[in-house]
């Protein structure tokens, strides 16, 4: 209970909701067809305080009206294309979300904003329009994290897989399609957090936890992108705030295990004794600094770095509750490379314990064995559905070979 309130607290509590809040665009950012249905005329609002299980999101939302946007006049609202879908916790779920009746009097409006705006879609959707398509389906909040780009929301992920409806990471629960005047309303199992308010590359940058920290992998961006104008095109993308994008991203102990044990094998194709080249090699893998040794730039080349770490990416955010549970390649970003456009990608596959990931792997076509996604989904701390701004990190204990 303790560990999702924080999950929710770690994602809100930096979040700075726009003045521009809703005010210049109704639509979501990515949409679908919406089958028609008979409006009840009774309007959202209503239909949230009419329900005694969705009293204490009903306080949240109240005192979330205190602050830019009053979300129970939106809810009211008669206005023919001002439409919503309402992802609303039931009193059992707060409470599951570690939001008991004190816990919801002690929140601060900007708190309370920052999860309903989340959980506001602007768009009526029926569950009946979410595909099982890989990845999530992506739609657009009521999040506008930026008054000088009134298009750009905070992004929602919708997905039925496996056979299981989800918001982001969240199972939905029934009653599904409450419908109201002006929106559906669709129950879930949980609070749904909005993304932590960082970028992908804050987050590895600041990344420094001994063995599974991401130093490596900052370094071997940094190398990727070297001969390029600061930031470089890696870099940049991460830092993106309007990226859409999922990295596997390797640990330290990852990054050292592969290059000790490539530099072992170079050194002893090179002449030099098993156990001197071993010991050599540990020493020159020790530090992320081999990625600037002026002597490995042959093997350690920008290109061949790049080669390897577009590998890890996706251009969409995929959670591992929506990865299938039979292992299937997918294309990464070195796909887009027209060179390698019929390359195998990666082989994702997860383990299922009810609603939940037990397990994850994810495959290189050149790796030997599948790399282990390290699941543990904890905001704070965790390394698996680690979600900012501009999409997810899983940890990873290999580094993903293409070839």
């Amino acid at each position: 209970m303790n560990t999702l309130l924080n999950n929710i607290k770690t994602a809100v509590l930096p979040m700075v909701v726009a003045g521009a809040l809703l005010a210049s665009c109704n639509k979501g950012v990515d949409q679908f067809a919406i089958p028609t249905t008979t409006k009840s005329g009774i309007t959202l609002d209503s239909t949230l305080r009419a329900n005694p299980n969705d009293s204490m999101y009903y306080r949240l939302v109240r005192i979330a009206s205190n602050g830019t946007v009053n979300f129970v006049n939106l809810y009211n609202s008669t206005t023919s294309n001002n439409e919503y879908t309402l992802l609303v916790p039931d009193n059992a779920a707060m409470m599951a979300s570690g939001f008991s009746s004190a816990v919801i009097s002690a929140t601060p409006v900007a708190t309370a904003a920052g999860i309903v705006s989340y959980n506001t879609i602007p768009q009526r959707y029926d569950t009946a329009g979410i595909g099982a398509g890989f990845p999530n389906f992506t739609v657009g909040t009521s999040i506008f994290p930026s008054p000088t780009a009134p298009f750009v929301t905070f992004r929602s992920y919708l997905s039925k897989r496996p056979g299981i409806l989800r918001a982001n990471t969240i199972p939905m629960t029934t009653p599904l399609n409450v419908k109201a005047f002006n929106g559906n309303i669709h129950h879930v199992a949980a609070i749904v957090a909005p993304p932590v308010t960082t970028t992908l590359w804050d987050r590895i940058n600041a990344d420094a936890t001994p063995v599974t920290g991401l130093t490596y992998l900052r370094a071997a961006i940094l190398r990727a992108d070297s001969g390029a104008v600061t930031p470089g095109p890696l870099q940049a993308a991460l830092l993106n705030g309007g990226a859409n994008l999922t990295v596997f991203a390797p640990t330290d102990a990852a990054f050292q295990a592969l290059l000790t044990g490539a530099i072992t094998q170079a050194l002893i194709a090179q002449g030099f004794p098993p156990a001197t080249a071993a010991a050599t090699a540990a020493t020159l893998a020790a530090s992320p600094n081999v990625f600037q040794n002026p002597a490995l730039f042959g093997a350690l080349s920008a290109r061949t770095v790049r080669g390897i770490l577009v590998t890890h990416l996706f251009s969409n955010t995929a959670f591992t509750v929506n990865f299938p549970s039979v292992a299937t390649n997918y294309p990464t970003l070195l796909n887009t490379d027209p060179a390698f456009a019929m390359h195998p990608g990666i082989r994702l596959q997860a383990t299922f314990a009810g609603p939940f990931v037990s397990a994850a792997t994810v495959r290189g076509a050149a790796n030997a064995s599948a790399s282990n996604i390290l699941i543990n989904p904890t905001a704070a701390t965790g390394t698996s559905d680690q979600f900012y701004v501009n999409g997810v990190i899983h940890k990873i204990d290999q580094v993903l070979l293409p070839q």
